[in-house]
Formats: structure tokens, C-alpha cells, sequence
């Protein structure tokens, strides 16, 4: 089994061939979210369809001056380009955002080798716009501190455990994302 959070369609292209052309046929859940259909930002170009790959974790390459990075966000996801717009409303240059695309079965070593340029990051944050009792946090926090270097920590930015999935009224909704993308971002 494959359980993915796709944020492109060159990712979802990339990930149905993969699929298609595997030995052992395995299913594959996707819990990307029929938002990401119409958002402007989720594109890809024709070199990502016709070149490139799946990437089970995806590093950012708008910052690459690992020297110069204070925080390292981790996310999954929609909330991604969330995270993405404010960065770049707000002129923010020390702050990594990486997505993580797949998360069964866990990529450890493509992981671990994207984030071995990134040791001199103390503060990594993992982000989710679910609540912490029902995202990936749960599952994804112990396999993160088993590739994270000496003296690193992972840390969990997002709304708070709930009963239920969603506050019920889009005022507090925005205002919690709004919440939770500033504290993921600010340093």
C-alpha cells in the first residue's frame, strides 16, 4: 500500500505511471483535496511532466543557502501554499518549506539525504491544518526524529486536538489557518 498527499499535478502525474508501471501492483490512497484542482498556485511546468519524477519529499528550492535558514517548516498538503504566499507577502528569507508527498511506505533515506544540507537547522516545525489528534503528526513525528541530526527537534505547529474535524464557522476557520501559518512562519 501507498498513502500519498499530493500538492501537483506533476506529482499526481508522476505518481499514476509509477503506479502503473510497478511490478507488484500495490493501492495507492490519495488524500489530496479537490482544492488543490482550482488553486492558481498548484501548476507545473512541462519539463516537471515530461522530465521529471515522483518525489516522495520534496525540499525547497526557492532557499538554498542552508547558512542563512533559521527554521525548516515540514508540511503536507494544501497548507503548503498557504505557507508559500506568506513567506513571500512577507519578504521571510530564513524560513525552508519542505513537503512531505508520501508517507506510506516512508521515503527515510530520500529524506534523510535532502536533509542532511540542513544540520545547522535547530528549529524544524512540523505544520498541519488538521487537528493534532487526526493529521500526520502522530504518525509522521517518530520518523522524523529517527533521521533528524544530534541537537535537532521536530515540533508540532497546527490547531489544537478536536472532536471534530472543523470549527464549524469559516470566520474561526480562517482565523485559526491564519493563526497557524503565522506561527509556522514567524521566528
Amino acid at each position: 500500500m501507498q498513502v500519498m498527499n499530493l500538492t501537483t499535478p506533476a506529482q499526481y502525474y508522476h505518481m499514476l505511471r509509477r503506479q502503473a508501471l510497478q511490478e507488484i501492483k500495490r493501492p495507492a490512497i490519495l488524500m489530496t483535496p479537490k482544492s488543490l484542482l482550482r488553486h492558481p498556485m498548484a501548476t507545473s511546468s512541462r519539463d516537471e511532466l515530461a522530465e521529471g519524477k515522483f518525489q516522495p519529499f520534496i525540499m525547497d528550492t526557492e532557499l538554498t543557502d542552508s547558512k542563512s535558514l533559521e527554521r525548516l517548516v515540514i508540511c503536507s498538503g494544501k497548507v503548503y501554499y498557504d505557507l508559500l504566499k506568506y513567506r513571500e507577502k512577507n519578504d521571510i528569507e530564513n524560513v525552508a518549506i519542505a513537503r512531505l508527498e508520501q508517507f506510506y511506505p516512508f521515503a527515510d533515506e530520500e529524506i534523510q539525504e535532502q536533509l542532511k544540507d540542513f544540520t545547522s537547522i535547530k528549529d524544524i516545525v512540523w505544520c498541519q491544518e488538521e487537528p493534532k489528534n487526526m493529521g500526520a503528526w502522530t504518525f509522521v513525528a517518530p520518523r522524523f526524529m529517527e533521521l533528524l541530526q544530534d541537537g535537532q527537534n521536530i515540533r508540532y505547529v497546527g490547531r489544537q486536538a478536536s472532536a471534530s474535524p472543523a470549527t464549524g464557522q469559516k470566520k474561526i476557520h480562517e482565523a485559526e489557518q491564519n493563526k497557524l501559518v503565522e506561527d509556522a512562519m514567524k521566528v
